[in-house]
């Protein structure tokens, strides 16, 4: 996932300098011989092998690091094994005296921002998690397919957990300036648009599953999600995204980080847009704030 990250970070002319850190040596050295031949091929950038020392002045850090599960090898065991290595890297960023923002990425990356955020005693905007940022595009794609509609004139939202307990915003999904409660009678494309909807959703939901089962991973649009978190830090670009973040009372949710929209700008997370939702769409939200409460349970003190 870093690698694919870092080449699609490359390419897009937004870094100055990208440092990979990794405990592999032999790996990172070998993945940033691999990324520096194609400088010649994108904007210019430094890419190097980095030290702990590089937190320091970095503008983001972006952690994707953690253990695969392995055979016979519980969620829960996955979790703490990761919520561990998370907790090394952060002591050694905060070690730093960074000022930088902490963009998680592991998973579970809800929980593992929550362990971060606590660990490393920061402002609670400078610490957020990938979330439903790719969730929410493969939402705007299937909805466009169905729609008959370019993905970049559809604006929707998953919000929750970055898991099996996210759902849907339709209440704040939009088309050609309109509601989709709006659009959905006079598209005509499809028969019965509840029942669609609820295919869409469950599209979505199981995407990374299918990916997974058809290729072993998912990197590509994760690599540009991220890229696009990274634009919206590195050049200040206040961008509403579904990060994962910390829910201090919003919503009546407390203590547990989530997905929702919030303004991402080179300080993190500005502002969270709170909007009124549906009786449904707010249940579906505690639910999820539940799910996370109760992976953190589980941690103890690790949490």
């Amino acid at each position: 996932m870093g690698s694919v990250f870092c080449y699609a970070l490359s390419q897009s002319g937004l870094a100055d300098e990208i440092a990979i850190i990794d405990k592999n040596e032999s790996l990172t050295q070998g993945q940033v011989l691999d990324l520096a031949h194609g400088v010649p091929f994108f904007p210019s950038v430094s890419i190097y092998v980095g030290s702990a020392r590089d937190y320091a002045d970095a503008n983001l850090i972006v952690i994707t690091a953690g253990s695969a599960q392995r055979p016979g090898e519980t969620r829960l065991q996955l979790l703490r094994k990761n919520a561990s290595i998370l907790k090394d890297i952060v002591d050694d960023i905060v070690a730093q005296e960074s000022r930088g923002v902490i963009l998680v990425v592991s998973n579970p990356v809800d929980v593992l921002t929550h362990v971060a955020l606590a660990r490393s005693g920061w402002n609670k905007g400078r610490v957020i998690g990938s979330g439903t940022v790719l969730d929410s595009a493969r939402f705007r794609y299937i909805l466009s397919l169905y729609c008959g509609i370019d993905a970049h004139n559809v604006h929707a939202y998953i919000l929750g957990e970055h898991g099996d307990s996210e759902f849907a915003a339709w209440s704040m999904t939009h088309i050609a300036g309109m509601a989709i409660d709006d659009y959905c009678p006079i598209c005509g494309r499809c028969a019965d648009w509840i029942v669609r909807r609820r295919e869409i959703e469950q599209k979505v939901r199981d995407s990374a599953y299918h990916i997974i089962e058809y290729k072993g991973a998912t990197c590509f649009a994760v690599g540009l999600a991220l890229t696009q978190i990274a634009a919206a830090v590195l050049r200040d670009q206040h961008s509403v995204l579904t990060v994962s973040t910390l829910l201090d009372g919003e919503f009546g949710i407390n203590n547990v980080c989530l997905s929702v929209p919030c303004i991402v700008g080179r300080n993190g997370v500005s502002k969270k847009i709170i909007n009124r939702l549906p009786d449904q769409e707010r249940a579906a939200l505690e639910n999820s704030a539940d799910v996370m409460k109760n992976a953190m349970a589980s941690l103890g003190d690790m949490s």
